[in-house]
């Protein structure tokens, strides 16, 4: 089988007009032979500012001296703004050693940045509450070289931008573990690519030092780290050079095939993590109950058992009991050991002068086991002695905060489902066809997906899922893109055609060649995005932030003024002493109310009402092919009262067609066509390619009526684009333009009555007209038509129900914009505007103090994207603007605004009810803990219970925010019967 031509078939090795994928790594022909090189030694560049600059004399000055440095590849000094970039190699030379050698050559360096900022993510351990998170970021903000760090609460990650010349990954893993966390490193900035592998062969040092030496010689590959105790190698490279199999082979090649390797897959961190913290509370927990719950049937139940009691009551010395003995040993092992947790993030969390849900607890347990300690010591000592000990207390106080601790990791899980489905739509391996020189297919073999390369052949056979990103090269089928894209009919797919990692091939065979592989894929890419939303941090957060500073220490004052209030009351005799429960004394009372309130009050459930909920909400919203950029992008669309539409592609469907051309002129159909041709054969324009189609169709039905083949057409010289207007250019001695009105008034072309009547008639049908000239006169015209998304009135209409304008702004002209407007409902028009003028009118609105979202193709829409406060990216699959838009629409759906703005107005409405529920817990919670009830009622919180409510406090918060996971996005859709657009939930 060939598969380098054919009618039905595309060239392997050639390139096509494809859309990029979301990061656009570039294209690149992999290399798998590798050979040291010193060109691929990594440069970056560092820019100073330099003051006493007078002339070109100290220019050449500092360019001397810096030239001098080995390591200083190049340098630029501007001498009249005293900027200096200096290219250097890190390895040999660093910033400081160039700033140092400026400032001995007598110029005096202001301020110098260097451009490359190292990136690292870490999984953090540990935290308990927004306090923790916090006083961590605090932690690393203090620590040098670090420029920015966020510390996500509910994801329990931290991602720390550094300077790589100051600090480096260790060091910052170092200080997170000093702030009293445990931190995992999960990838830094220069392992967007790597591999792992498994060696064979290995034995020494020598060996491990050997392959390194040769790995690092390689073409491609960017850092290699070796662990010779478990025979692993784990190398990062560049996949425009090389790739998994390139480097596999690399090893078998030293020394002759002495050693081997072969591809390592690591455990998920993530899920890895998750275990074991689950499986560690779950332990904790079960390790308390077989010290608590004996303890609390030595203390509540058997002393109500008349054989039993009376054993329990027996006096081994003075007053000291059986029962008191039994309560001390079983309560201490829970104090200390399994309580240790608590102690340990106290000290730390002290230390970095905050306090969280550690101290709270330490103090409420310590404060009733050393009473308890007090009371059995006075009952030693004193024959008359008679106290109550609180020994049960403290123990089932911790064994229900574990019990609650269990239960919300439990409930945490799986506010990342979505995104572990995601991960798990790639499938495990693929077929590799091996081809000879001719292109011809020698034969097949089954490969893991991580050790696909780029330009590999890959066979997919129906029923598969295809493994990466890639161009259908031979064959014919339906991919189903439901599980990225969220459309339901499955796409056709022919040669030239993209397809996307993950999706399913139905019912046909396909070739396709590998174009983006790794952390480049559309859905490694969209992993990322949510990845990168779920831990950046929504405004509606700062709410927690406020409150978490003074929550504890107000907290701890509510506990002493409680303890007091009962107190000094019944010292005095102001309450009667019925109030006081048999066997307890007026301190005892008072010091179980203080207990109560301290363990009853939660910070927890205040840190987690936000992250929990964006969790979910970002995770829902990509497996429905909507990918929110966090919760400040959440935040600000739910409060969108206006929405700016582009036109092309965005209201219609962006495949714009011709259907008439007329003739102004003698110029032949065959001229003008070759012309027209000539001059937009350079343009990326959707109608210059509409018209280039027609044109070549026409062409060559006029060809074949004369039954010849003269298709030559002169290429144009002198091309120039008129940026929202047209192009020009200069075919053979003729001097053409192609474009609207506006260029030909421009170019001093006169349009004529019979021209404009025909400009007229047609714009009045929504279509645009573009003009073309041959040498000063208008030669001939030709209609174009993009017809409207079916749904886009429908979706209008909704929007407007949600109480949300719709404004319409084109480059297009005005009486085409306003019939594509009239047909779907909006009633605001602005047009002929350029890209600039797009993102002006959309700051005037805003002006009005309206939030404003613009929704757009995501290319020439930039401008509009980063000035709206809401940027949406539409039909963007794989093409996507993503460093312009908040809010990234997969499909080219309009639905999706809808449902990109209701799921933001649920999310939204979704942390507030947790806000409720944290905030009025602890509104309610901590009265009825310090007794409010008690002299009307009777009704007492004992502090074992206020520690189970604090616990179900948290747990609440996150069940709360999980029910997102229930979303159903809105189906909007027609009522022919009365003409309105409704909602209602997809089944």
């Amino acid at each position: 089988m060939n598969i380098n031509v054919g009618d039905n078939k595309m060239e392997l090795n050639g390139r096509d007009d494809l859309k990029r994928p979301l990061l656009e790594p570039s294209d690149s022909v992999c290399v798998t032979i590798p050979e040291p090189v010193d060109k691929l030694e990594k440069k970056r560049t560092v820019m100073f500012k330099i003051g006493n600059i007078k002339c070109a004399s100290c220019v050449t000055s500092i360019e001397s001296v810096l030239g001098e440095i080995n390591g200083v590849e190049s340098v630029s000094v501007s001498p009249i703004h005293g900027h200096a970039a200096i290219e250097y190699v890190p390895k040999l030379v660093n910033p400081k050693l160039i700033k140092e050698t400026i400032e001995d050559a007598g110029f005096p360096v202001k301020e110098f940045s260097e451009q490359q900022i190292a990136v690292c993510r870490l999984r953090i351990k540990g935290m308990a509450c927004t306090s923790c998170s916090e006083s961590l970021e605090r932690a690393l903000k203090f620590l040098d070289g670090v420029k920015k760090a966020v510390v996500g609460l509910a994801l329990e990650e931290a991602k720390v931008h550094f300077d790589p010349n100051i600090t480096d990954s260790d060091h910052i893993i170092e200080a997170i573990e000093d702030a009293g966390f445990g931190a995992d490193l999960i990838s830094s900035g220069n392992e967007a690519n790597k591999v792992h592998l498994k060696l064979e062969g290995v034995s020494s040092v020598e060996d491990m030092n050997t392959i390194k030496s040769y790995l690092e010689s390689a073409i491609g590959v960017n850092h290699v780290e070796m662990d010779l105790e478990e025979k692993r190698a784990t190398v990062n490279y560049d996949p425009d050079f090389t790739g998994p199999r390139s480097i596999i082979e690399a090893v078998q090649e030293v020394a002759h095939g002495s050693y081997k390797a072969s591809l390592y897959i690591p455990p998920r961190q993530r899920e890895t993590e998750q275990h074991h913290e689950i499986n560690n509370y779950r332990n904790q927990f079960l390790l308390s109950c077989l010290f608590s719950v004996p303890l609390f049937i030595f203390s509540m139940v058997l002393p109500m058992l008349p054989p039993f009691g009376d054993w329990l009551e027996y006096k081994i010395y003075n007053m000291f009991t059986v029962g008191l003995l039994l309560r001390w040993v079983l309560c201490t092992p829970v104090q200390f050991i399994v309580g240790r947790r608590f102690y340990k993030g106290s000290y730390h969390a002290l230390r970095l002068k905050s306090a969280n849900m550690d101290v709270l607890v330490a103090m409420g347990t310590n404060a009733a086991y050393f009473y308890s300690v007090y009371v059995a010591i006075k009952s030693l000592s004193s024959d008359t002695f008679k106290g109550q000990d609180f020994f049960e207390t403290s123990a089932m106080l911790i064994s229900f905060i574990l019990l609650g601790k269990y239960l919300e990791v439990l409930a945490k899980g799986k506010t990342s489902d979505a995104l572990a489905k995601l991960t798990d739509l790639a499938p495990d391996s693929a077929c590799l066809l091996i081809l000879d020189d001719d292109g011809n297919v020698v034969s097949e073999v089954a490969i893991s997906t991580q050790l696909i390369q780029r330009n590999d052949i890959i066979k997919i056979i129906p029923g598969e899922k295809v493994p990466v990103d890639g161009i259908v090269i031979d064959g014919q089928s339906y991919v189903n893109e439901s599980m990225i894209t969220g459309e339901a009919q499955p796409i056709a797919k022919k040669p030239g055609d993209k397809v996307i990692g993950g999706t399913m091939n139905e019912n046909g065979c396909l070739l396709v060649k590998a174009t983006h592989v790794g952390s480049e894929t559309a859905l490694s890419q969209i992993v990322q995005l949510v990845e990168a939303a779920q831990l950046a941090r929504a405004p509606i957060q700062k709410i927690a932030d406020r409150i978490s500073r003074f929550f504890v220490p107000a907290i701890v004052l509510t506990a002493f003024i409680t303890w007091l209030g009962w107190l000094i009351p019944g010292v005095i005799g102001i309450y009667p002493k019925h109030w006081i429960p048999k066997g307890m004394d007026k301190f005892e009372l008072a010091l179980q109310f203080g207990i109560s309130v301290l363990v009853v009050a939660c910070p927890c459930a205040l840190g987690l009402a936000t992250p929990t909920a964006v969790m979910v909400a970002t995770g829902k919203g990509a497996s429905l092919g909507v990918l929110i950029k966090g919760g400040n992008a959440l935040e600000k669309a739910h409060k969108v009262k206006a929405i700016v539409f582009d036109k092309t592609g965005t209201l219609t469907v962006g495949k714009p067609e011709v259907v008439n051309v007329m003739l102004f002129s003698s110029v032949s159909m065959e001229d003008f066509c070759d012309v027209a041709i000539a001059a937009e054969a350079n343009s990326q324009h959707p109608i210059a390619k509409a018209f280039l189609e027609h044109a070549r169709k026409l062409r060559q039905k006029i060809e074949s009526n004369r039954q010849s083949n003269n298709q030559h057409v002169t290429e144009a010289k002198d091309f120039e684009v008129h940026p929202g207007t047209g192009v020009s250019g200069k075919v053979g001695d003729k001097m053409v333009l192609v474009g609207n009105k506006r260029l030909m008034q421009t170019c001093n072309v006169t349009v004529g009555p019979e021209i404009e009547g025909y400009i007229s008639e047609h714009e009045q049908q929504a279509r645009t007209c573009v003009l073309v000239s041959i040498d000063g006169k208008i030669a001939g015209a030709f209609a174009v038509t993009d017809p409207v998304k079916p749904e886009a009135k429908n979706v209008i209409l909704y929007l407007h129900s949600m109480g949300i304008s719709s404004i319409m702004v084109t480059g297009d002209n005005w009486a085409t914009a306003t019939a594509i407007a009239k047909e779907v409902g909006i009633e605001k028009v602005i047009a002929e505007m350029d890209p600039i003028g797009k993102a002006d009118r959309i700051k005037d609105l805003q002006m009005r103090g309206l939030t404003v979202a613009m929704v757009g193709d995501g290319i020439n829409d930039s401008p509009a994207l980063v000035a709206a406060d809401v940027g949406m990216a539409i039909g963007a699959g794989t093409d996507v603007a993503i460093e312009a838009a908040d809010i990234v629409l997969i499909k080219s759906n309009l639905e999706d605004v809808v449902t990109a703005i209701d799921l933001s107005r649920k999310t939204i409405s979704r942390i507030w009810l947790n806000y409720v529920w944290a905030l009025g817990y602890n509104i309610l919670g901590v009265p009825v803990a310090a007794g409010i009830l008690y002299p009307f009622t009777g009704v007492r919180l004992p502090p074992w219970l206020a520690g189970a409510c604090m616990a179900a406090s948290s747990l609440s918060v996150v069940c709360s925010s999980l029910l997102l996971q229930s979303y159903r996005k809105p189906w909007v859709f027609q009522d022919t019967k009365r003409g309105h657009s409704h909602c209602s939930k997809s089944t």
